[in-house]
């Protein structure tokens, strides 16, 4: 059964004049989708007409902020933010914390990894943000040892012991969840994971803590940071109506991070 964060949202919004100014929030499908439409509710009240754009990958996002195409978007961890700018030298900056989604580990053939045969395939995200963060989820459960000077973003490269000999498979994130069948394992982000119909409460064999480094962030262009809009989509995302949704439909897959 999916999580109720999934449903559509059901609200009456707020008549508008005219005059109230119109942005485009970028989003990936699932719980971001879902609660920026409670954060679209809040911001009309304020005079900001949020129009949510939803994309079905991870780079597509930035780069269509950077081309100007949407204002805003809410999908991505700080980690992943700053690579996209190093490696693409985007003008794009995080103006506020949103939630965390905790990566879990998902598995159709073992419930524990300690249950992994040797050589099993495990897949992780190819993004290098999100595959590190898997990696380091294996290494905390005792699967692989990483070089530790390689910090937040290690590559299966930087395996330096792999006492079963696991094969880490990198898949595109979204496929992960549809690639379930054909591994022993995945880490999968929970974005897609929800929207594939798991429950990280109940069907991850292993999760990140809420202590991650991975909360995600708003972000907007550089030259937009200090513009009058920007304060009222974060104190629309920060209202306690996004907080209560959040609590209330979400069963921990994501956590308030403000």
């Amino acid at each position: 059964m999916k999580l109720k964060c999934l449903a559509v949202v059901s609200a009456t919004l707020l008549s508008t004049t005219a005059l109230a100014e119109t942005i485009k929030v970028g989003v990936t499908g699932g719980p971001h989708a879902r609660i920026m439409e409670v954060v679209k509710v809040e911001a009309a009240k304020a005079g900001l007409d949020i129009k949510i754009v939803e994309f079905s990958d991870y780079i597509e996002p930035d780069a269509a902020l950077a081309r100007g195409d949407i204002d805003a978007n809410s999908y991505q961890n700080q980690p992943f933010l700053d690579q996209q700018i190093s490696d693409r030298g985007y003008k794009i900056v995080s103006i506020a914390k949103t939630v965390m989604f905790p990566m879990g580990i998902y598995s159709k053939t073992v419930r524990s990894l300690a249950d992994l045969p040797r050589g099993a395939q495990i897949g992780i995200p190819n993004d290098p943000t999100n595959g590190g963060r898997a990696l380091l989820l294996l290494q905390y459960a005792g699967v692989v040892k990483l070089d530790p000077s390689k910090g937040p973003k290690p590559t299966p490269l930087d395996i330096t012991q792999n006492p079963k000999e696991i094969e880490i498979v990198e898949i595109e994130a979204l496929q992960l969840p549809r690639r379930l069948d054909d591994l022993a394992a995945a880490a999968i982000n929970t974005n897609y994971a929800i929207t594939a119909g798991l429950t990280p409460a109940k069907d991850a064999i292993d999760v990140d803590g809420t202590d991650s480094a991975y909360a995600n962030v708003l972000v907007v262009q550089l030259k937009d940071k200090d513009r009058p809009w920007v304060e009222k989509l974060i104190a629309a995302y920060h209202s306690d109506a996004v907080r209560a949704f959040i609590d209330r439909n979400c069963q921990k897959a994501a956590v308030p991070s403000w």
